[in-house]
């Protein structure tokens, strides 16, 4: 009689193998599900921006435009169609509104030729003083940042009392020293620009000022000691070493400084009024008047999206003009 051999198996392990087998689909699950839930993050931490990106940036364009093609007047229940009637008179000849359009725009022009070099070039120089070291360099760096922490309404009602051509300090001071104490700071050209061009010097110079600090504390400084090894000066040490360190820095101080210029509305509206006459009403200045006095809110959107064309050309300009062909290669 053969004896059949039985494989001897220990219970436990039996139960142990018998659990993992049927605990491998439920496994299975969980990981898929684990899978699936991480490719949903992303977006779900993205969502309240994306959620106050299209509530804020994307609605209110889409509703601009909306309004750009009527004839839009808050308080009338009507609001006609026009097409693209609103953008043509703006180029019209004969249209009531496009001379004002126009030397809004001129006086927006003028402003940023006059204010972004100087936002541009002295803020570099003042940002090459404060990165090499000496007592009481953090203390100067505040203290030109300083006043980019006050709001527009400080700024321009304080420079408006110093600006004063009867009873403002400047003027003041100017006679006490001989010279005329009857300057027009805020009421004859070209003291206006002058004014307003100084003030916002002022106020912003700080800003541009560190991000222009950043960008120098980022170039290495085995560059400059290679420089120096090679027998080069200081400017060409500046030309070669710290100005192509500096060029995506410098597009971005550029590009704000132009965006902030061409909307220049504060100053312009609490110091001068836009006057004299219309000389310094820019165009954010003659659009808040077409739109919130005389209730067109239709021309006064057309006229926001032509004034950001003309913004995206020039942008799109610098972008070419700093990034194109030819421009070098980078310092990386």
């Amino acid at each position: 009689m053969t004896a059949i051999e039985v494989p001897l198996v220990e219970p436990g392990r039996a139960a142990a193998d018998g659990g993992a087998r049927s605990a491998a689909p439920l496994v299975g699950r969980l990981r898929r599900g684990v899978a699936r839930s991480a490719r949903w993050a992303p977006y779900l931490f993205l969502a309240p921006y994306l959620a106050l990106f299209v509530l804020f940036v994307v609605a209110p364009i889409v509703l601009g435009v909306w309004l750009s093609l009527h004839d839009w007047d808050p308080f009338l229940p009507t609001k006609p169609w026009v097409g693209l009637d609103n953008y043509v008179d703006l180029f019209r000849s004969g249209s009531p509104i496009r001379g004002n359009f126009w030397r809004a725009l001129r006086a927006t022009a003028l402003f940023t030729a006059l204010s972004v070099p100087v936002l541009v070039t002295l803020p570099l120089a003042l940002a090459l003083a404060l990165n090499q070291r000496f007592p009481g360099r953090s203390f100067f760096r505040a203290m030109f940042f300083a006043p980019y922490v006050l709001g527009v309404a400080v700024v321009a009602l304080m420079w408006r009392l110093l600006l004063d051509p009867h009873i403002g300090v400047i003027n003041h001071l100017l006679g006490k020293v001989g010279l005329p104490a009857d300057t027009g700071w805020t009421t004859a050209v070209p003291w206006v620009w002058v004014s307003l061009v100084g003030m916002t010097v002022w106020w912003t110079l700080g800003y541009n000022a560190v991000i222009y600090l950043a960008g120098l504390q980022n170039i290495h400084r085995e560059l400059y000691d290679a420089a120096r090894i090679d027998g080069a000066t200081r400017w060409q040490q500046f030309r070669n070493v710290t100005v192509p360190g500096l060029r995506p820095v410098f597009v971005f101080v550029v590009t704000m400084t132009v965006l902030g210029s061409a909307n220049m509305f504060g100053q312009a509206y609490l110091v001068t009024g836009g006057g004299p006459g219309s000389e310094t009403r820019t165009t954010i200045m003659y659009i808040a008047e077409e739109g919130f006095r005389n209730y067109r809110l239709g021309t006064a959107a057309a006229m926001s999206y032509v004034q950001a064309f003309f913004l995206a050309l020039v942008n799109l300009g610098m972008f070419l003009l700093f990034f194109g062909r030819g421009s070098g290669e980078e310092i990386h």
